[in-house]
This record gives structure tokens, sequence and C-alpha cells, in this order.
């Protein structure tokens, strides 16, 4: 009986043992430093990692390896992913306990005078002073408590056998500075884990809602897919274009969006938007009327950035802007095989519209438009180059000036960034090409003509993935500020019959020009002129200068440099004569030969050239546009921002308690003299931090209580 008696004991002191020791841990600065600087670790990966970007986007930016690893470690989402959550967690609790701990005693030692110490105590303090005076110990007890008290301290007189001790306190509200401080980090993460999705999380797990992937209209989605008006906390956005209106707020999670009601709908009447000369945004604003669903009362307000719209709890930022459905017009140019016939279609921002047929299996998804773009045009400052139609000088060396030609002519639409010289370049669009397997290239096209290094060019702008920049092509403006004539020599190149007569045109030409006029030349010249533009024209895979430099390539090469010179006029020259032959064909007179239509002729070439890099079915221009705004607005209830302000008031004071109010603590003995004249005072003070400050302190405490009036002590 006994012995099982003290094996339980034992258990139960184990068990007490094993609780002091995890309390002991989870309340000690060290756990808490350390939960602090993991959510400083997080926070920098939030904010160095753009969170609750759609998935492909991280796909695209990690790779397929490293975006799994990411994943399954929550940090597209750091500030909801359960470890974060988690630590937040312990982190209130570790703070609490060691509030608990810690805060009694401290509220104690508040209250306490500590006036239960003795003579020697004081003796063994660092600051201590001793000295003897001729008032009676009742005139210096009054004496040394006035002049204490004068010292802003706070005094208390305790009779002690053989004397009097004065206690005296000074910044006890110090002590509350540690407590207002760890308050304030409890309060603070509350407040955050009551703004973050954990009630979304919650009604997830009990509640059944789940995050909707799919495509739909939002007032046909599943109630399971939405969140109540109940809802206590949450942080979504609304698009609405001009003259629409909504009652809904779109939530991104993780899998899909989940769709939060709104106890009103906005209507968005008018969406403003001013700009700086250099294209970014100075202003944008939303005009809305906002109807209550509850009341049918209607609210009409400006919404700017900033100056948010605050109705029973809900507010409401003003995000961004987007495109709202601006209804495009464009004129499409075949961009493969020898027709040239142009069409018309029409389309949507944010809609898509099927190609039409016999240009391709392919859809055309409109991503976006821009009514004006601001860019950097000091490149197209620089001087521009004369050119000769039938001569073209390719350089030294052959490979290498083709092929670093091809950047110069395939590159990005704004270059020397240096230099600044911001223009309005006119609208914009961009869309997508996808075929039939569901692979897509994304084009950017500028619907006006572009001064870039001394001459015209409308530029088209191409990349294979969201994450790459635009390369563009530059189609050289006619006379007419148009891509005519250079889809018209495009279409001419790919046609077997228009080069067989351009490289007729070309012999005959060479020949009656020349002074040697035999059949043989007139001969070896056509077929020198049909090859030439062959090469050029490409098989299908390789073409442009790629496809000359390759057929130079396979000469000696003692003879590439000369036969580079003459292969380049030989093609430039028939291309002038395919030029004419194409216009011939359309009916149309041919162009002057002089020194701007042989500028435009090598662009053109160059165009050419570059348009194998370009792959694309067709050419997509804007002819005209009916813009359409939308806004982007912010809608957020935040019940824990109050909380959040609470806990930073604390934080203030609590910092403010700790650095500035000093706490201090002083004792005086005061006894009769050794002789029964007079009287005798120890004098001692403490502080929870010695500083120089204190130093002086005690040392001007010590002159002004001893005074010149004080006498050495005896032995």
């Amino acid at each position: 009986m006994t012995t099982g008696s003290s094996t339980q004991g034992i258990q139960i002191r184990t068990r007490q043992r094993w609780l002091g020791d995890a309390v002991e841990l989870v309340s000690s600065m060290r756990f808490a430093i350390s939960l602090l600087t993991l959510i400083a670790i997080a926070s920098v990966i939030g904010t160095v990692m753009k969170q609750n970007e759609p998935m492909p986007n991280y796909v695209n930016q990690f790779g397929p390896f490293w975006f799994e690893i990411f994943g399954k470690a929550g940090l597209y989402a750091v500030y909801s992913a359960w470890w974060f959550l988690l630590i937040m967690g312990f982190l209130v609790l570790s703070t609490s306990l060691c509030i608990a701990r810690n805060a009694p005693k401290m509220l104690r030692d508040v209250k306490s005078w500590r006036d239960n110490v003795r003579e020697q105590s004081l003796r063994n303090f660092h600051h201590k002073h001793d000295w003897q005076t001729g008032e009676a110990p009742a005139e210096a007890v009054a004496r040394l408590a006035r002049q204490v008290g004068q010292r802003g301290y706070k005094v208390k007189l305790v009779e002690k056998e053989g004397g009097t001790l004065l206690a005296a306190k000074q910044g006890a509200a110090n002590k509350w500075g540690y407590i207002f401080a760890h308050a304030a980090i409890v309060i603070i993460c509350l407040g955050g884990l009551l703004d973050s999705d954990l009630p979304i999380r919650f009604q997830q797990w009990f509640y059944g809602k789940q995050a909707f992937s799919g495509n739909g209209i939002i007032a046909d989605i599943p109630e399971r897919y939405r969140l109540g008006l109940n809802n206590p906390t949450f942080r979504g956005n609304t698009l609405i274009p001009e003259g629409a209106s909504s009652s809904t707020a779109i939530i991104p999670q993780k899998d899909g969006v989940m769709i939060q009601d709104l106890p009103f709908t906005i209507q968005l009447k008018r969406f403003i938007i001013e700009f700086y000369s250099t294209g970014m945004p100075k202003l944008f604003a939303s005009e809305v009327v906002l109807r209550d669903h509850e009341t049918g009362k209607e609210t009409a307000a400006t919404i700017k950035v900033n100056e948010p719209l605050i109705y029973k709890g809900v507010a409401i930022y003003q995000s961004s802007f987007e495109d709202g459905g601006s209804k495009l017009k464009l004129v499409g140019y075949p961009m493969r095989g020898g027709s040239n016939n142009r069409f018309e279609l029409a389309g949507e921002v944010n809609g898509t519209t099927p190609m039409p047929a016999g240009m391709g299996d392919y859809t055309i998804e409109w991503t976006g438009f821009r009514p004006f773009n601001v860019e950097n045009m000091q490149a197209g400052k620089s001087g521009s180059t004369s050119g000769d139609p039938r001569a073209v000088n390719v350089g030294k060396d052959v490979n290498r000036g083709i092929i670093d030609g091809l950047d110069k002519h395939l590159g990005s639409s704004a270059k020397n960034a240096n230099s600044k010289d911001f223009k309005n370049v006119g609208p914009t669009v961009q869309y997508k090409l996808r075929d039939k397997t569901g692979q897509a290239r994304e084009y950017f096209n500028y619907m006006q003509s572009l001064q870039i290094d001394g001459a015209y060019v409308f530029l088209a702008g191409m990349r294979e993935q969201p994450d790459q920049p635009f390369r563009y092509l530059r189609i050289p403006a006619d006379d007419k500020d148009s891509v005519a004539e250079w889809m018209r020599l495009r279409a001419a190149l790919a046609n077997p019959a228009l080069r067989e007569e351009a490289a007729h045109r070309y012999a005959s030409q060479a020949i009656s020009n020349g002074r040697d006029t035999s059949p043989v030349l007139r001969q070896q010249l056509e077929q020198s002129a049909l090859r030439g533009l062959s090469i050029f024209a490409g098989d299908g895979k390789v073409s442009g200068y790629i496809a000359v430099t390759r057929f130079l390539e396979q000469l000696p090469a003692a003879e590439q440099e000369k036969a580079a010179d003459i292969f380049m006029k030989i093609l430039n020259g028939s291309m002038w004569e395919l030029w004419q032959a194409a216009r011939a064909k359309d009916g149309l007179a041919p162009v002057a030969s002089d020194e701007a239509h042989g500028r435009y002729l090598q662009l053109a070439i160059n165009a050419l050239a570059d348009a194998g890099f370009y792959p694309a079915p067709v050419f997509l221009q804007l002819a005209g546009f009916e813009e359409i705004k939308a806004s982007v607005l912010q809608v957020t209830r935040s019940p824990g921002k109050k909380v959040v302000y609470l806990g930073c008031l604390f934080l203030v004071l609590g910092v403010f308690s700790m650095l500035y109010i000093r706490d201090r603590r002083l004792w005086i003995w005061i006894k009769p003299g050794a002789d029964g004249q007079g009287s005798q005072a120890l004098l001692a003070m403490s502080t929870q931090r010695r500083t120089l400050d204190f130093d002086k302190e005690f040392e001007q405490m010590k002159g002004r209580l001893a005074g010149n009036a004080a006498v050495p002590p005896s032995a």
C-alpha cells in the first residue's frame, strides 16, 4: 500500500515537473525571440515573392521542380500558410504565459516599498554614502523627507529598532512598460489572426465551403463556393466596367477563387484617370453609386487612392484599373503563302474571336488594349542612312554582319533608356493566338508608326512565354503610312511566279544598262537572281539572312567575302524588281527609283529577313476602337484593424515607458549620533539599469541631502 502510493506520487511529481519545464520553455525569452526570427524570415519571403499570384505565373518563374517544392512549403501564400499561423499562435501563447508569470510579480514590485531592508544591507550597496549632522533625528527625518519629495520621489517613513528608515521610489511605471510591450505583441498577433483567412478556412473545414476553379456567371455559381454576408473578415477585389455594377467580391485562393457576397451593390458611373508626361498614372478615381440591399438607400461617392469609402464596416479602396471590354476593329494581313488579301474583323477585350476561314485553325484571345502608350523615343533620333535599291554592302564579315543585324531589327521598342524623350506613340492591342492543340503565342502590336533610327516603322511584338519580354518586328511604313506595300512585297516573295518575273526583269534591266548583251549573260543573271530570291524566301524552315549565310558557308572561305558582295547586290536589285512586279500585278504604277524608296526597300528587306522570327499566320493591325474603362476596387472587412491599432498604442506606451521612465529606489537610514548628539544618516540608491546618468544623479542627491552642514562620521 505504501509502495503504491509512493510510486503514484513520483509519477504525479514527474508529470508536474514535465509540465513546468514545458511552460518554462514556452514562456522563455529565447523561445519568443526564435518565433520572432521565424516570423521575420517569413515576412521577408512574403515581401520578395509575390503572393497569391496565378499558379501558372509561378511555374513560368521557378520551373516545375521548384514550383512543387515552394507550393508544398506554402510560400505562394505565406501569411495564410498553416505553419505561419501556427508560429503566430505559439507567439501569442508564449507571450501570454510570460505576462501571466511575470506581471503579478511586477505589479507587486510596483506597490512594494522594499522597507524590510536592514542597515547592514544598505552598506553593501554600490551607491551609498553616510554622514553626520547636528540635527536631531526627528528634524533630520523631516528635512530629508521633504528634500527627497521635492526630487519627485514618493516617500514612506518606517520606524525601525534603533532608527528611522526613509524608503522612496520613483518611476515605478517603468514596470508597466514591460507589461504594455508584451501585451502589445499578443494584441497585434490576435488582430492579425483575426484579419487572416483563418475565418475562411474555418468555414471550409466545418461548413463545406470550397474554392471555385471553373468558368461561369457569378450569379449562377453554387452556394458552396460563396461566402455569406456574416463572414467576419475578408479581402477581395471586384472589377466593374463603366456603366456596370457588382454586388460580389472575388477572393483568390490557392486552387481557385471564392465569391464573397456584399450587402450592397456598387455601380461605376465614371472612371477618371490622369497621367504624368512619362505615362505613369497621376490620379485614378471612381465615381460610384452604392445601393444598400436592406434599406434601398443610394449613396454617391468618389473613391480615390488612399481615400476609401467605408460603409457598414466594409471599406472600399481604389486598387487599380483595367480594360472593361473595349470594342476593337482590326485589319488582318496574311503572313504565310503568296496571298495578299486583307480582311477585317472585330474583337472585344477579354473575349475571343475565331480566326477567319482560310487563315488557319486558331482562336484569337483579346487580352489587352491601351488607348495611348508613352515610350522613350530618344533612340529614334539617331542619324538616318541612305540606301541604293540596287546595292547593299554586307560588310567584310558576312556571318557576323548578318547575325548581329538581327538584334538590331528584332528587339525592344524602347531602347537607350539612359536618355529620355517620352512621347505618346498611340494605341496598342495585345492578343494571343491559340491553336487547336492549346498552344498559344502572345502578340503586342502598335496602331501607329513610330520613328526609330530615323525611319517610321510599325512595331509588331511577339513572345512565346508570359515571363519573356516582347521581341519586335519592324515593318517599315510606306508612302501612305501603312503596311500595305510591305505586305505586298512579302506575298510576292512567297509567289514563285512573281519571283521568276522579277528575276527576268532584273536580268533585262541589267543587260540594257550594260555593254554585254549576250543571251548567255542574260540567262546567267536571271538564274542568279531567281536563285537569290528563292534562297532568301526560304524553304519554310530557314529564310532571310540566315538562309543566305548558310548558302555562303558552303563556298570556300577565300571566296565568301566576294560572293557575299555580289549575292547581296543581285538580291537587292531583284527585290526592287519584285516590288515593281507585285505593284504591276495589282494594277499600280511603279514607284520612283529615288533615295527615299531605296531606304524603304532596305528596311523592307530587313523586316522580311526578321519575319522568320515572327511566327504568326496573320498580322493584325488596330484600325479603330471604342474604349471602355473598368475600375478594380478592393473590398475589405477587417475588424482586426482596430485591434491592431490598440496593440500599436500599447506598444508605443510600453516602449516609451521602458526607455524614458527610469525606475529609482532610495533608502536613508537615520539614527541618533554615536555620542548622543545630532544624527547619523546612511543613503543608498539602486536602479535596474546602471548608467552614467544614474551615477551623476547619485552624486547630486548625495550633495543635496548631506549638504554643507554635514560632518565626517565618527569612527
